[in-house]
């Protein structure tokens, strides 16, 4: 039988999917970071724990039919490396606004309106990189996907249009535009990875790899994707003007769409995916916060007690710290919490009902732009499992609410890795 792994590193934790060529799931694991995977030095070897850790867990009769891999990241999680591979710093994470410090460097490079102007864009930390780092030694500059992939494959330097497109990738000319290599040049400029279609074969796992956990000696890595269009691979959905909502510790929204849509005003950009596009933003509020004022059983408890028909009259702007990238690109943008009720349950449903206007926003701002109109969206992520939330967010949206089949971002990472065995 031939089976394929697909790989998901979230904010919190790395899950694995091991699926067959009907898409039956063979085996599930789950593996949550040390600390939560917050912003810490030893981020790299908290992700290589994580991965060596998801692979072992599959029983080795699964791993040794395994035929393909893919991996999926965080999008804009980035790191510098040695021409060995190794980190030479601490990782930046997708949602860390230290960029901000570049600002205008970073205007005075990309053109108006571009994907890559924002605090938390790839571009904008690698050149926190170049002002802020004094080393000179040859680097390259990767996603977090990309170095998770070259653990498996050993080819270092390789990255997906998908993660890349935040760096200033162009995919219609399928290159790095001129304005970007002028741009970062110096004698701190670090390697740009060669960037291929995701699901692209990129390489056999590496013999000690495949003798540790028993895969085929032919078993091939591909090109991965990032954590949210994943989400959306899994989903299934193939017609424009439908959408996923992926509600994890972050909120993304991803429109599939005819026209193409990018105004870094608002943090909106677009995937290539096939002939058409996946037009949306990723916003910093979202299960994170809700984790932060309540527990999972209080989140149960309190969101039953919740009268869906009623709307709160509590405006509020959940954040965890300033910044936000989507519908609001700001990285000085406060969080908003203030008035906090006496009552648990008032103040939960304040917090859904305020996630909620800002996801119907965000699709509402997509199309004011140009994008194929909204006709029903599906919810991927922790979230889609609270239906009470599911029913606000309803009243919002005025389109139906699903949840699919598959919503898990490995699933569709072991999508990709099966149609990269088919190219």
């Amino acid at each position: 039988m031939n089976l394929y792994l697909g790989i998901d590193f979230g904010t919190t934790g790395a899950r694995s999917t091991v699926i067959d060529s009907q898409g039956t799931v063979h085996c599930e694991t789950e593996y949550t970071f040390a600390n939560n995977g917050q912003q810490q030095p030893e981020l790299p070897s908290v992700w290589q724990n994580a991965l060596w850790d998801s692979i072992e867990q599959i029983p080795p009769t699964i791993r040794n039919q395994v035929r393909a891999i893919a991996l999926d990241g965080t999008s804009s999680t980035v790191m510098l490396c040695n021409t060995d591979g190794i980190p030479v710093c601490e990782p930046i994470l997708y949602n860390d606004a230290r960029g901000a410090a570049v600002t205008e460097r970073l205007r005075a490079i990309a053109p108006d309106n571009h994907t890559v102007l924002s605090a938390t864009s790839s571009l904008a930390k690698l050149l926190w990189f170049q002002d802020f780092r004094e080393e000179t030694a040859p680097t390259f500059f990767l996603h977090q996907a990309d170095w998770l992939a070259f653990l498996l494959h050993g080819k270092l330097g390789i990255s997906d249009y998908h993660n890349a497109l935040k760096l200033g990738f162009d995919v219609d000319t399928l290159c790095y535009p001129n304005w970007l290599i002028e741009g970062i040049a110096g004698a701190a400029t670090p390697e740009l990875p060669k960037v291929v279609a995701p699901g692209t074969p990129v390489g056999e796992v590496r013999a000690q790899v495949g003798d540790r956990f028993g895969f085929p000696r032919d078993c091939m890595v591909c090109a991965g994707t990032t954590d949210s269009i994943a989400a959306f691979l899994a989903s299934g959905v193939n017609l424009p003007g439908e959408a996923v909502t992926s509600l994890g510790s972050t909120l993304a929204v991803k429109l599939l769409s005819h026209t193409r849509v990018d105004d870094s005003r608002y943090g909106i950009y677009s995937h290539k995916l096939g002939d058409l596009w996946l037009v949306g933003g990723a916003s910093n509020t979202g299960g994170a916060v809700l984790r932060h004022f309540f527990t999972d059983v209080e989140l149960d408890n309190y969101s039953i007690q919740i009268d869906t028909g009623k709307e709160s009259l509590l405006d509020y702007y959940p954040l965890l710290k300033k910044g936000d990238r989507f519908p609001i690109n700001d990285p000085n943008l406060p969080p908003r919490l203030e008035p906090r009720p006496t009552d648990s349950v008032e103040f939960l449903h304040g917090l859904l009902e305020s996630i909620a206007r800002i996801e119907a926003r965000g699709y509402q701002l997509l199309q004011e732009l140009g994008a194929t109109p909204l006709t029903k969206v599906y919810t991927a992520g922790g979230g889609a499992k609270n239906l009470v939330w599911t029913a606000i967010r309803k009243r919002y949206l005025k389109v139906p609410v699903e949840t699919p089949i598959h919503t898990a971002a490995a699933y569709g990472s072991a999508l990709l890795a099966k149609h990269g065995t088919q190219i």
